[in-house]
């Protein structure tokens, strides 16, 4: 599918597909969104001792490089492992135009841009120590044949529910649930009802929270026993 990028309301750059009128993040702003609903409402919440990360998906790297920029201005001590998975990988023209270290103070973040955006599919690697990334070319479909440790965090990032409806329904969310710890976080930018109930039903305690800028509203929902902090 073509995609253009454009500029959004905080500045920063997006990736827009014409065929479905859809971005890789807000146009309100792509920066904002990533830390409000994952680093502020995500991370934050749960980032108290060694933690299991799942991404669905990966796109243009940008939570991730949020993720690791929060992580940097702590102790370090604390074990990280980020997994994340893309069906339709961007291109290294895309990846070098988006930039996104530049949105960063930390010195290191370009140097760790590039080394995520070079590193093999399917391989785990250290990007700092102690904090261990893998991105996994595949379907979210196929979540359940994968191997992954009990996931504490799950950054829920799909493109919405008018382009891809399947991937907010209930059968998708079993597997998440199935590959989480209990007590374990899932946090969204969305608030659709049908997703609420649907977690719900899966044993989740479902919390709307203020949204990003542009979204009135967005969800956090703990798995099991957890409760929200």
């Amino acid at each position: 599918m073509e995609r253009d990028i454009i500029e959004t309301n905080d500045g920063t750059k997006t990736l827009y597909i014409k065929d479905l009128n859809e971005t890789y993040h807000s146009t309100h702003g792509a920066l904002q969104e990533a830390k409000h609903v994952f680093i502020e409402n995500g991370l934050k919440k749960v980032y108290y001792c060694d933690i299991n990360i799942l991404e669905l998906g990966f796109g243009t790297g940008l939570n991730l490089l949020a993720t690791i920029d929060e992580f940097l201005k702590t102790d370090k001590n604390h074990i990280v492992k980020y997994y994340t998975i893309e069906k339709y990988p961007i291109s290294s023209t895309e990846i070098a135009e988006l930039a996104y270290f530049k949105l960063f103070n930390e010195k290191k973040i370009e140097e760790i841009f590039k080394k995520i955006h070079n590193s093999e599919w399917n391989v785990k690697i250290e990007l700092v120590p102690n904090f261990f990334f893998k991105k996994i070319k595949d379907d979210f479909h196929y979540l359940d044949q994968m191997e992954l440790p009990p996931i504490n965090l799950v950054y829920f990032d799909c493109f919405g529910a008018r382009v891809q409806p399947d991937l907010w329904e209930i059968e998708l969310l079993k597997k998440i649930k199935n590959k989480m710890a209990d007590g374990g976080l899932l946090t969204t930018y969305s608030s659709k009802g049908s997703f609420r109930r649907a977690l719900q039903e899966l044993n989740f305690k479902v919390e709307k929270l203020k949204g990003p800028p542009g979204k009135r509203e967005m969800i956090n929902a703990v798995l099991g026993m957890g409760d929200f902090s």
